[in-house]
């Protein structure tokens, strides 16, 4: 009797595992067989959660706070959010207009559940994160993408922009500080997107999660402060993840209007239930405790941006933008394809990343993955001694491609 295969679902096959997740666990996998990698692939601060966070995480515990709670997240944590909004952006949120979730990427799977389906497209722009085009995927909608370049670094046009909205058009992603560029978008930008949403009805996510790590001076733009008469069209998604280097806590948190928040509590309701009790706990003593750790992780970063940034330079054949946040570079490796190693040919950025793993113990993710195959990224989210170690090992590693 013939063995029975069940199928899969179509969705499911439609899309892809994570290739940022996929390159550190090889990366690690490697290391643990003694392999001397050097993992530029991560994205998450390496820092430690702050003490008072892991405290309050410990007294949850110990007071046997451990049970189920509201499935939008505990009330002052929700209260606190919406109080840390008013202070840093003087955006008014009630308590119903917060979601909390199990990770940012959780918080944008509830919104696309909550507002896509069969027949909307929803504006990406590349490079884009990883997780964007397949949970919009998963929602049924078409994720459309558009196309920023390096010559613009990596800004928003509205011109290119006009080129890729069609009837279907129902909402834009926006990312800024942009992973993997690091590129913050411009208020005139920003402003010109707000204008089109607000004259033709579209849902702007506005991911916010990398808002605390700038390296530029003044206020971040946002794209609710220029166009503010837009809120009740804007979804705020954000979390405590690489503000306080709680990635592995899993608590991101959203923002918008309520009948949408109540739309994406009925998701979660199914899915998750509430986000980790513990966890909330400890995200509450984050949003409610001291602000200086973003400063404390950008002091460590700059130094090593620019470092890398130096020593890109120096390499030759490379372009990179500067970015103006988070902590990635995107460097432009595109003049070292068609080149050879061992009679293989460097085709893109996969045989890069494969030949940088293979031959120099570089783990770094493709910019295929991000929708930008010129390029390649590095995570500065590591210390300046694997850092020094890594340029030059891609420098040397560069010059024996013939």
């Amino acid at each position: 009797m013939a063995e029975t295969v069940i199928s899969l679902a179509e969705r499911v096959q439609q899309i892809k595992p994570s290739p940022t997740l996929a390159v550190n666990a090889k990366a690690k996998a490697l290391k643990a067989a003694g392999a001397d990698i050097l993992n530029f692939s991560v994205g998450e601060p390496d820092f430690d959660t702050p003490a008072h966070v892991c405290a309050a995480g410990k007294t949850a515990i110990d007071e046997g706070f451990t049970r189920y709670t509201a499935v939008p997240g505990i009330p002052e944590l929700r209260e606190a959010i919406a109080a840390r909004f008013a202070e840093d952006h003087g955006w008014s949120y009630a308590p119903e207009q917060i979601q909390v979730s199990c990770g940012g990427k959780h918080g944008l799977y509830n919104m696309a559940q909550a507002l896509f389906g069969p027949g909307d497209e929803v504006l990406i722009p590349a490079p884009y994160w990883v997780s964007y085009p397949d949970i919009i995927q998963l929602s049924g909608a078409t994720p459309v993408v558009l196309p920023l370049t390096e010559e613009k670094d990596f800004d928003l046009e509205a011109s290119v922009l006009e080129k890729y909205v069609t009837s279907k058009t129902k909402g834009i992603i926006l990312n800024s500080p942009s992973n993997p560029t690091g590129a913050v978008y411009t208020a005139e930008a920003l402003g010109a997107i707000g204008k089109m949403a607000l004259e033709r009805g579209w849902v702007v996510i506005s991911d916010d999660i990398y808002d605390t790590i700038t390296y530029t001076p003044g206020k971040l733009p946002h794209v609710l402060d220029i166009t503010p008469e837009l809120k009740e069209q804007v979804l705020i998604l954000n979390g405590v993840s690489k503000s306080f280097a709680m990635t592995g806590w899993r608590i991101g948190y959203t923002a918008g209007p309520k009948h949408i928040i109540a739309a994406m509590n009925k998701i979660q309701s199914q899915s998750t239930s509430n986000p980790s009790s513990v966890a909330q706990k400890a995200a509450l003593a984050a949003v409610t405790g001291p602000q200086d750790f973003p400063s404390v992780m950008k002091e460590a970063f700059l130094p090593r941006l620019e470092y890398i940034l130096q020593a890109l330079d120096g390499i030759g054949g490379i372009t990179c933008v500067r970015p103006g946040g988070a902590f990635y570079v995107f460097p432009n490796v595109s003049s070292y394809y068609g080149r050879t190693f061992k009679g293989k040919t460097i085709n893109g950025s996969l045989d890069m990343a494969d030949y940088l793993l293979d031959e120099a113990l570089l783990a770094l993710v493709p910019g295929a993955a991000f929708g930008a195959d010129r390029f390649i990224r590095f995570s500065f989210a590591t210390s300046m001694a694997v850092i020094e170690e890594g340029m030059r090992r891609l420098g040397e590693a560069l010059k024996r491609l013939e």
